[in-house]
């Protein structure tokens, strides 16, 4: 199936690009962004060989639908969305570092917590918990930036304002805003039976100092979800819980010897495989939305995505 795996555009009055691991970032005279969501993979920080297709566009809606849902309460960086993998809005200085925050012991805390580690940045986790346990609160954890292949890296608030990675007026904001932000995509996620597990959330500053929100918000890929019906019963058997989110993924790249270390290689996706990723990705949508998928045209990604963001310039 045709995906989008990595673009080169030339945009009236673009003056730069930047990819990451799974977005391209077109500066538009050093006022706009436009960031077109490819349909690339990565996990453990790694982007995979092949791209599972619509998943740009899935995460692209995911994350315009959330900012749309929570601009009330935090300002955010986009403008408008021309075409389903495309974003435009204001050009934003990002703050290096990702505000993760936690509701639940899983994922990368449960692996530290396995490990007898009881801080995680610098945030206290209570004894006696299990996988996938409520936290009596939130704890924000968050990670360093890292550039494109490079693996991101915990660090505590302390360290963040003692290296001036971020002021600590900003970071008080940045704080807050991601608690809000916390608040209401389980509210969110509570409506469609969900429970919104961790996530995390990148802030950047507009060229007159305003602090907005950036990037994706709430997507399968920045976020863990799990089924709120049956939780409390699978954590009293001591069963997985059902998840929503690329989780199932990195299980099988694990299942497959991959966790993304020194000397290992990224095994081989079939293509059955990939449409099964793709599949799965499309039930996340519909969940996380509670709208029927729409797939766009895939007969010529590059063309399509040109020709929408060049009416909208115009």
């Amino acid at each position: 199936m045709n995906t989008i795996i990595d673009t080169n555009f030339d945009f009236p009055n673009q003056t730069s690009l930047y990819k990451g691991k799974v977005r391209e970032v077109y500066n538009i005279n050093n006022e706009q962004l436009v960031m077109i969501a490819t349909d690339r993979l990565s996990a453990f920080d790694v982007v995979m060989p092949k791209g599972i297709p619509y998943k740009g566009q899935i995460l692209n809606q995911i994350a315009t639908k959330m900012m749309k849902a929570t601009e009330d309460l935090v300002p955010n960086w986009l403008v408008a969305t021309p075409d389903p993998n495309v974003a435009i809005g204001h050009l934003c200085k990002p703050f290096k570092v990702e505000m993760v925050i936690r509701g639940y012991m899983s994922g990368h805390a449960a692996r530290e917590y396995k490990l007898g580690k009881r801080m995680l940045c610098g945030v206290p986790m209570p004894e006696g918990m299990k996988e996938n346990d409520k936290f009596p609160e939130p704890i924000i954890t968050p990670a360093t930036k890292a550039e494109m292949g490079d693996h991101d890296e915990d660090i505590s608030r302390e360290d963040i304002l003692k290296r001036g990675i971020v002021s600590e007026q900003d970071y008080r904001v940045l704080e807050d805003y991601t608690r809000k932000l916390f608040q209401r995509g389980s509210e969110i996620a509570a409506s469609r039976g969900l429970i919104l597990v961790d996530t995390k959330y990148e802030f950047g500053k507009t060229n007159d100092g305003q602090i907005v929100l950036i990037d994706e918000i709430h997507t399968p890929d920045s976020s863990r979800y799990f089924y709120a019906e049956g939780y409390q019963e699978r954590q009293d058997r001591g069963e997985a819980q059902k998840q929503l989110s690329k989780e199932f993924v990195r299980q099988w790249l694990i299942a497959n010897g991959f966790q993304g270390h020194e000397g290992q290689t990224v095994p081989e996706m079939s293509d059955d495989y990939i449409e099964s990723v793709s599949e799965r990705y499309i039930e996340l949508y519909e969940n996380i939305t509670g709208d029927t998928f729409v797939k766009a045209d895939l007969s010529n990604i590059q063309e399509r995505i040109e020709a929408n963001v060049l009416e909208f310039f115009k």
